[in-house]
């Protein structure tokens, strides 16, 4: 995940159904981990999303093979995904390539054409019905983090090993089972998230198939912690703003049991991921990620800390929410159209704030910030018990938690 130069914005981004039917995927089980070599578990072929499978994802890029998945780390991670999407047959998604490179647009003009930053590494699961594929609708997730730092690497597990993870284990989901969606899916894995979205910005500016015919992104980054280590079965989703047709979505996919999808507005974070290029550009998104943890951005981001159950849920939801667009009748169109006020977003401020009040040995609290807190717990009960929330309370929402978030958590 990028890093903000505001703390409101590093904090609250933390802070945060269909079935398939007969016709569509048939929907995995959350299975336990199994006993199985990681190279075995990688290497697996199936529908079904497995626990030791994303685990051996996120074990492997993770590892120092990879150097923190920065320089020469990236382009061999970058090459370590293509190869993978090419196992699964799927169509390389630049004019024959599995890679995107990125310009460094600050060299010389001279030797622009040749001075690179990065790549992005896309595939394409062409659509199945005559009138539909050529609308699209991608999945993503970026693979970069932040390198060495001498001796020590960033090992980037949750951020975004995990969200890779979900993005391999989907595009196979969808490669391998016999009824292909109708709209075409096209699953990118962004390079240079962390160094201002260049790897997503330069695909939005240049995207590989017709920009007007693109329905939805969705992108995913950190799915395998808590925020905090307070929300441990929340799955924040923001920007259902952006389209009705996408809230709908989000009401009407279930998701599997013991997960909680916590739906926000993306105004309350700012630009935090590789949803912002396609925001701007008026495309409708839904960005997906667990929060902020103590462990963000730091060499401690291991994969041994990620929650893979919470994982495989997570990759669940997201792969059923993805069938569903890439195949319903109506796609989403966006919605210049303010937030629509509703409880959601003080209902997931209120179970964050009592969470505080309650969890003495995962959170510690001062005396000034316990009687500030629980001030807001106790405007957001009054809230919560009258039913309805105005502008003016969604604007004090907004401000306090960025008042909370910057001086609390």
């Amino acid at each position: 995940m990028v890093r903000s130069t505001s703390l409101f914005s590093l904090a609250l981004l933390g802070m945060f159904c269909f079935v398939p039917g007969e016709s569509g995927p048939v929907a995995d089980a959350i299975t336990p981990a199994h006993t199985i070599a990681p190279e075995e578990a990688e290497a697996e072929l199936s529908e079904a999303i497995h626990v030791h499978e994303l685990k051996a994802h996120v074990y492997r890029l993770a590892s120092p093979e990879f150097m923190g998945r920065r320089g020469a780390g990236a382009a061999r991670a970058s090459r370590h995904l293509a190869a993978a999407f090419e196992r699964l047959k799927l169509e390389p998604a630049f004019d024959g390539s599995y890679f995107q490179p990125i310009p460094n647009l600050l060299a010389d003009e001279a030797v622009r054409d040749r001075s690179f930053l990065g790549r992005n590494v896309g595939a394409v699961l062409p659509g199945s019905d005559p009138k539909l594929k050529d609308e699209w609708i991608v999945l993503s997730a970026h693979f970069d983090h932040l390198g060495k730092d001498g001796d020590h690497y960033y090992p980037g597990a949750d951020d975004n090993a995990s969200g890779v993870a979900m993005l391999l284990e989907v595009a196979e989901r969808f490669a391998l089972q016999k009824q292909k969606p109708k709209r075409t899916m096209v699953f990118v894995a962004f390079d240079l998230e962390e160094t201002g979205l260049q790897g997503s910005t330069h695909f939005a500016t240049k995207p590989p198939r017709d920009f007007k015919k693109l329905k939805a992104a969705l992108t995913a980054d950190m799915l395998g912690r808590s925020m905090a280590n307070l929300m441990d079965e929340h799955l924040f989703t923001l920007g259902s703003e952006s389209a009705p047709q996408l809230r709908k979505l989000i009401e009407e996919v279930k998701p599997p049991k013991g997960l909680t999808i916590a739906r926000m507005g993306a105004d309350l974070v700012g630009t935090r991921s590789d949803y912002g290029p396609f925001r701007d550009r008026r495309i409708p998104f839904l960005f997906f990620s667990t929060g902020q943890h103590p462990d963000y951005h730091r060499t401690t981001d291991l994969p041994d800390r990620i929650d893979y159950e919470k994982l495989q849920r997570n990759s669940v939801w997201i792969s059923d929410l993805a069938w569903r667009l890439a195949n319903d009748a109506e796609a989403p169109v966006w919605d210049d159209k303010p937030p629509t006020l509703d409880l959601d977003e003080a209902r997931t401020v209120m179970v964050l704030v009592s969470r505080s009040l309650e969890a003495s040995k995962k959170f510690t609290l001062n005396d000034q910030q316990r009687t500030t807190v629980a001030g807001v717990r106790d405007r957001l009960e009054g809230i919560l018990s009258r039913g309805k929330i105005t502008a003016a309370e969604r604007s004090w929402l907004v401000w306090t938690a960025r008042m909370l978030l910057v001086t609390v958590y």
